[in-house]
């Protein structure tokens, strides 16, 4: 693909070079050749870029510190307009059908392009969009309907019933669909009964799901992943979880049943949410944060982009003040104790 081909498809403005510069791929700047591309996102890295061997660095409008030896594309977001120039150089991977070492059942629908590979098995009344790549050993239950240009990675399990939609892509020994953790509790005896866990699981276009991740179902309704939100590995889920569209959510966070994470909130990594809590759109909780049962966290009365930490999840500005006076109070005390 040309260098043309990419800006008329990305935008930005080639201030530099050839623009029938044909590209490949794209790297590092310590390893590029003359087929790939790299970016800068200030003078420093600017200046590293292009004294590599690139084809084309791709950097923000002013980041120059001299003429360049290759051809230079200058747009406001340099990482987004190279990470999508990443997705449209790279080849796409051929479409080689069933595998007959795979276990197809009955009343399957396969859309054109779909690949099943070896040892992966494929229940009855499964439906799957042209395009989609089921690797070795994924299971798929009974009636679950998967949408276009799909990749379920190896040993990835999705149970029946569940949905997903276009360019969905789920992530080795990920689990989706499984029962969620609801039991009532015999008072009388101690012992527990599951409380029904027969409802549906809707994962929504543009889902991406890490490495042993995992979503349960819901209950008697269903659980929701909005389009376009990332799970990081070791990602948990609970049942009749609703999470809207574009939300991050980082290795180790769970998120209890019943609860609501709202549109592009960030959650970090180790963070634990209780039952039936709402996160508001655009929250962002900082690692190893806690929220507490059925509480609600909003972004009302902050600034936009403001962290909260701690357990409750607070301003970190308001964390660091307290433990700035807790640390002080402690020398004072140290201090009284020696006296």
């Amino acid at each position: 693909m040309t260098l043309h081909d990419l800006i008329a498809q990305l935008g930005g403005a080639l201030a530099e070079g050839s623009g029938d510069r044909e590209l490949t791929g794209v790297s590092s700047a310590q390893r590029a050749t003359a087929a790939d591309l790299v970016f800068a996102e200030d003078a420093a890295s600017a200046a590293e870029a292009m004294a590599s061997a690139a084809g084309a660095v791709v950097l923000r409008s002013g980041a120059r510190t001299a003429s360049a030896s290759m051809a230079v594309v200058e747009t406001r977001e340099p990482r987004l307009w190279f990470a999508r120039a990443a997705r449209l150089l790279s080849k796409p991977l051929p479409a080689t059908g069933v595998h007959p070492a795979a276990v197809v059942g009955e009343g399957v629908t396969l859309g054109e392009r779909v690949t099943i590979g070896p040892c992966a098995v494929v229940g009855d009344r499964v439906s799957i969009g042209a395009g989609t790549r089921v690797e070795a050993g994924a299971v798929i239950g009974e009636g679950v309907c998967i949408g276009k240009d799909c990749r379920i990675f190896p040993r990835a399990v999705i149970y029946s019933g569940a949905t997903l939609g276009d360019r969905v892509v789920l992530h080795a020994g990920a689990v989706l669909g499984a029962d969620g953790f609801g039991y009532v509790r015999d008072n009388a005896t101690g012992r527990y009964t599951q409380f029904p866990q027969q409802g549906t699981l809707v994962v929504e276009d543009d889902v991406e799901i890490g490495a042993n991740s995992t979503v349960d179902r819901g209950a008697l309704e269903e659980t929701r992943i909005g389009r376009g939100t990332k799970l990081d590995n070791l990602v948990h889920v609970g049942h009749n979880c609703n999470i809207g569209e574009d939300v991050i959510l980082v290795m180790g966070t769970g998120i209890s049943g019943s609860s609501t994470v709202g549109n592009q909130a960030v959650i970090a990594g180790q963070v634990g949410i209780g039952d039936h809590v709402t996160i508001g759109p655009g929250v962002i909780l900082g690692g190893q944060s806690g929220v507490f049962n059925g509480k609600t966290v909003t972004n009302e009365g902050l600034k936009p982009g403001t962290v909260l930490f701690g357990t409750p999840a607070r301003p970190l500005k308001q964390v660091m003040r307290e433990q700035a006076i807790l640390a002080r109070l402690a020398k004072r005390r140290g201090g009284e104790s020696a006296g």
